[in-house]
């Protein structure tokens, strides 16, 4: 497998190098020096190549073109020229060089070009040095590609050991660092050296334009492959003193892709053996000051973060729940305070914030990030300058005490990288007086609801006692009081029942007959003045207007009483007189029987009419 795979790349660099032979020559520019130092300790790729430019023409020179396989620019997440000025260790200066997507004519389609813009002209035998990042992403390729908890990561790199330029390049040599000193191959050519982790190609001298010498490196690299498929950072601005920095990650470990089963025990006991490709923690350089920081996901906090940091810096060290093997996936937010004073500013009659684009992770590969900016309610004339293309569109957020919303700005890129982590701005004008907005509202807030309780406390919220409703109500009342009434008094009916029902059974006890009649005489003489109670409540039920719902119940209620009562004083006689008689305890029992079963249903019936009049 792996002869097969580097004989594709070998035909497919044949084919690309068979395409740069009839390549013309551009001008009479030529490199007379090119040193170029690959950077292979990460996973994200950083060239660095010192160009000493000449003039070798008659016609002034104002741009040099730089030129990449579009096999590479696929990957190009950054490029970068500054001039280089000093003798002995190169000394870079802060001011970059203009550089710009070029379409030169009569050049290979298999490459892209990029211009360069000089300070000044290059006139007859003129030079000048300058420095080119480029920096690409996923260019490094597993190799292979599903490993093993206990295996370590291989990656391959490939590239050419020769400039590739459309100038004559007269003196050139390159060096590529690696993480670690071990190899499985490389390519091997004339004048290659190893020192250490470093593989040093040339010097080559007096190359002509488009040269290409195909290399492979196949190295061991066990450094986090960190790379966020998408990062959303929310940027909100309060004029009240605080910047608040939300960041939502959606991570993965671009590696090799771990297969076979995971060993929670084998990695707790040697991580660096039996888990050497996974990483466990990423480091973020916050800003200065920063405060109120958290690190959470969907579950709740995270308590695996250490922050330390001083007047220059703050370092938030994050643990996943779990290490991170090749292909594994996991998502989570880190939030953090700063202070207003150290981001705003002023110049020309309008503010502007002035905050990093990236996102603080090292070495983190970024393949979607998304910036918004929530200024305040009310600002206005909103533009951004970015050190680099972006795409812009804005969207209106709506929070606690907002009228029309807050301005957002969303700044879009992709294929970012830690290079692209520099400030950007946003002006916009804003009055002071809208500050004034969200206190007044509160004020205004509590101020209404103090006057409405007192007007709700001093306010007679009642019906009027003229209107029909408060009519019908007030009836509605009398009718339920007057029901209420009929109901006590069918209770006492039925407790009279229950205690001439006791005086049965203390008749069969003690065959006291002149106790079981006195019983009887005072039941008959309460119940009597029970039923003239009765009489005007059911006349003023039938009078009521209002009654029509309720009355058919308490009149049958009524009548079933009576029916019982007469029932109950039927079997209170019969047993007497069987006592008096002295009658057998079994026949007065057959002689009754029939009785109790009237009895027994006819209080089953006014128990049910009861309840159905509580529900009405």
């Amino acid at each position: 497998m792996r002869v097969q795979w580097k004989m594709g790349f070998r035909f497919d660099l044949l084919v690309f190098t068979v395409a740069l032979l009839s390549s013309p020559v551009l001008s009479d520019l030529i490199l007379s020096k090119v040193d170029r130092r690959i950077d292979l300790t990460s996973q994200i790729v950083r060239i660095t190549s010192t160009l000493k430019v000449e003039n070798a023409g008659s016609e002034s020179v104002s741009q040099v073109l730089l030129a990449f396989p579009d096999l590479q620019v696929k990957d190009l997440a950054y490029l970068s020229a500054k001039p280089t000025e000093g003798k002995g260790k190169a000394k870079r200066s802060d001011v970059t060089l203009p550089v710009e997507a070029a379409n030169p004519k009569g050049m290979p389609s298999a490459l892209t070009f990029y211009a360069v813009s000089l300070p000044k002209a290059l006139g007859k035998g003129d030079s000048y040095t300058f420095d080119v990042l480029a920096v690409f992403t996923h260019a490094l390729r597993p190799f292979p590609e599903k490993i093993t908890q206990a295996d370590i990561q291989l990656v391959v790199f490939q590239d050419s050991a020769y400039y590739l330029s459309p100038y004559a390049v007269k003196v050139q040599s390159l060096s590529v660092k690696l993480p670690e000193a071990r190899i499985e191959s490389y390519t091997k050519l004339e004048n290659t050296k190893i020192h250490g982790s470093e593989i040093k190609y040339g010097p080559y001298e007096n190359l002509p334009s488009f040269s290409y010498s195909p290399i492979v490196v196949h190295f061991e690299s066990n450094q986090p492959f960190a790379v966020a498929q998408e990062l959303v950072r929310e940027i909100e601005i309060s004029h009240w003193g605080n910047v608040q920095v939300t960041e939502h990650y959606n991570l993965f470990h671009g590696g090799a892709q771990s297969k076979g089963e995971f060993s929670r025990l084998d990695y707790q006991a040697r991580p660096t053996i039996r888990g050497a490709s996974a990483f466990r923690y990423l480091v973020a350089k916050l800003p200065p000051r920063a405060h109120s920081v958290y690190y959470r996901d969907e579950i709740g906090n995270i308590s695996t973060s250490h922050l330390w940091g001083d007047s220059k810096k703050t370092e938030l060290l994050i643990e996943p729940r779990f290490p991170l093997f090749g292909g594994w996936k996991t998502t989570f937010t880190i939030g953090y305070g700063l202070p207003l004073k150290d981001f705003l500013f002023q110049s020309e009659g309008k503010r502007f914030i002035n905050i990093t684009f990236g996102s603080p992770m090292n070495e983190l590969v970024i393949d979607n990030l998304i910036v918004k900016v929530v200024l305040p309610e009310g600002c206005r004339d909103i533009s951004v300058s970015a050190p680099f293309p972006v795409n812009q569109w804005e969207e209106t957020k709506v929070s606690h005490l907002d009228i029309v919303g807050r301005p957002v700005v969303v700044l879009q890129k992709s294929n970012v990288v830690p290079e692209h982590n520099q400030f950007f701005q946003v002006h916009y004008k804003f009055n002071k007086l809208s500050m004034l907005r969200e206190p007044f509202m509160l004020i205004s807030g509590f101020f209404f609801l103090f006057v409405a309780g007192i007007i709700y406390m001093h306010v007679d919220m009642s019906i009027s006692k003229s209107s029909a409703s408060y009519l019908v109500r007030l009836q509605w009342d009398e009718v339920q009081a007057a029901t209420q009434q009929i109901r006590n008094i069918i209770d006492r009916c039925l407790t009279t029942h229950d205690k001439l029902e006791a005086s049965l059974r203390d008749l069969s006890r003690t065959g006291d007959v002149q106790a079981c009649k006195s019983a009887r005489k005072a039941a008959d003489v309460l119940l009597k003045e029970l039923s003239k109670e009765l009489k005007p409540l059911l006349s003023f039920l039938q009078s009521s207007s209002v009654a029509g719902q309720i009355l058919p119940k308490v009149e049958e209620l009524v009548s079933k009483e009576k029916e019982l009562q007469e029932k109950v004083m039927v079997k209170h006689s019969t047993v007497v007189d069987c006592y008096e008689k002295k009658t057998g305890l079994r026949d007065v029992e057959n002689r009754v029987a029939s009785q109790q079963q009237k009895i027994t249903a006819l209080k089953r019936e006014v128990e049910n009419l009861l309840e159905l009049i509580d529900e009405i």
